[in-house]
């Protein structure tokens, strides 16, 4: 059993010499063996009730964190232990369930070790990105007011930039990759473990050895595109599960996605580049192999980030984790929907808690398809199971849905309980986009 006490506490960081008011999480990592048992005390010293959630962990349906729903909230000053198995080798993450408290510090990586491993490597680093403006620019509450009461101006907003705004909307965000608006949200500072560009971390590996690089996406409104400058990325596990290895130069991560990577690295010192996709801006690192050479400029953008970029019909899962062909038993269609006209997502026309749930049964094969109907992407995530891409793709539990198109997956239902399927944008999610996946009898 690996036990730990984890606090959710007020803290001040130093961001590149600007101190900053946030809330964090006591511990930079929690790591365990597939198959051990977590014991975590949560020690709520917020001002405010908070949960966590364990992301892509298929865990007991009690211990997910989701207020009101698998718990009571977890009240300011009051403890709560968490326990629970971790089933499966992975990258994963934690991070609360309320509000828009992720939009914070209050992430961490969550990292369970297997047997068998694909790819032998020499040096290993967890590379956890994010967005940020608490402190900064105003406070997430700040942005969503802002998103709100802008919506209300309706085609006056037409071709504004309100990226001077407090927290503001982004109307000049754009990617033809996330299939055009990118996102809503004004950052002024992205980060990569927990520090922005002028103070980037430096990662250290030998010349001529391999480093597996775990990235995780723990922003709230924003995709990022990764690239190390130099280096081809072989992509071997998506979302925690195996894939057969997949070289490519660069990836798009959505919030909520983790994806594991080898480089073969070459000597110096290079960039580690996480673009804000449609944003005009990045987070940095250093891939270090010798202490002597100069670091690169914080502000290079390295080609690769232009090059070959992986696809989701390029994971193919690993036979040991490869979901076996049977046709559904349950067929479901969802649409996603809802626009920045009062700022207002849902699924199906509604908010969530109007609509009612997805409902299975124990051991049936589900067939879900997710429809964008809106004109923004949306990475969706289920709770407790991953599921297979259509046509026998990857294993995973976060899914970007571009406007315009439809995502299908199947999965069997063999976790008991309530459980959210929901977009992973925090201001989406806070504003409706969720429903329920229930197991009936």
């Amino acid at each position: 059993m690996v036990r730990a006490a984890v606090s959710a506490s007020p803290v001040q960081l130093d961001l590149a010499g600007r101190v900053v008011d946030t809330w964090a999480y006591s511990v930079p990592v929690l790591r365990a063996a597939a198959g051990e048992v977590f014991e975590v005390e949560l020690a709520n010293d917020l001002p405010e009730s908070t949960t966590v959630h364990w992301h892509g962990i298929a865990l007991r349906n009690d211990m997910d964190g989701v207020h009101d729903m698998t718990q009571a909230p977890v009240g300011s000053g009051e403890p709560f232990i968490y326990r629970f198995l971790a089933p499966d080798p992975g990258t994963f993450f934690f991070h609360p369930r309320m509000g828009l408290q992720l939009d914070r510090a209050l992430y961490a990586p969550l990292i369970v070790d297997g047997p068998d491993e694909a790819g032998g490597y020499d040096a290993e680093h967890v590379l956890i990105l994010d967005d940020w403006l608490d402190g900064v620019d105003g406070t997430p509450e700040d942005a969503l007011a802002t998103l709100t009461a802008m919506s209300g101006e309706g085609d006056s907003m037409a071709g504004m930039d309100h990226g001077g705004a407090e927290g503001g909307m982004m109307a000049e965000a754009a990617s033809d990759v996330l299939g055009g608006h990118a996102g809503d949200v004004t950052y002024p500072l992205h980060l990569i473990n927990g520090r922005p560009p002028a103070d980037r971390p430096t990662f250290d590996a030998p010349a001529g050895g391999r480093a597996r690089l775990r990235l995780i996406n723990a922003a709230s409104d924003t995709a990022y595109r990764v690239a190390v400058g130099g280096h081809r990325l072989t992509v071997t596990h998506a979302d925690g599960f195996p894939v057969e290895p997949v070289p490519v130069d660069t990836l798009l991560l959505g919030m909520g996605e983790r994806y594991d990577v080898v480089v073969d690295v070459q000597p110096g010192a290079h960039p580690i580049v996480a673009a804000a996709e449609g944003k005009g801006q990045h987070a940095a690192a250093v891939l270090r192999a010798d202490a002597a050479a100069a670091a690169p400029n914080p502000d290079a953008l390295p080609a690769e980030l232009d090059g070959l970029r992986l696809r989701y019909r390029d994971l193919l899962p690993m036979e040991s984790v490869r979901l076996r062909d049977a046709d559904p038993d349950v067929r479901v269609t969802l649409e996603l929907t809802g626009d920045h006209m009062g700022y207002s997502w849902g699924i199906d026309g509604k908010q969530f808690g109007e609509h009612d749930p997805v409902e299975v049964e124990q051991g049936q094969r589900v067939r879900l398809v997710l429809r964008n109907t809106t004109t923004m992407w949306h990475p969706m995530h289920l709770h407790g199971h991953t599921f297979a891409l259509e046509d026998g793709g990857a294993r995973k539990d976060t899914v970007n849905v571009l406007p315009d198109e439809e995502v299908a997956f199947s999965f069997v239902a063999d976790n008991p309980g309530q459980w959210m399927l929901h977009c992973h944008n925090t201001y989406h999610l806070e504003t409706g986009m969720a429903t329920v996946l229930s197991y009936v009898r």
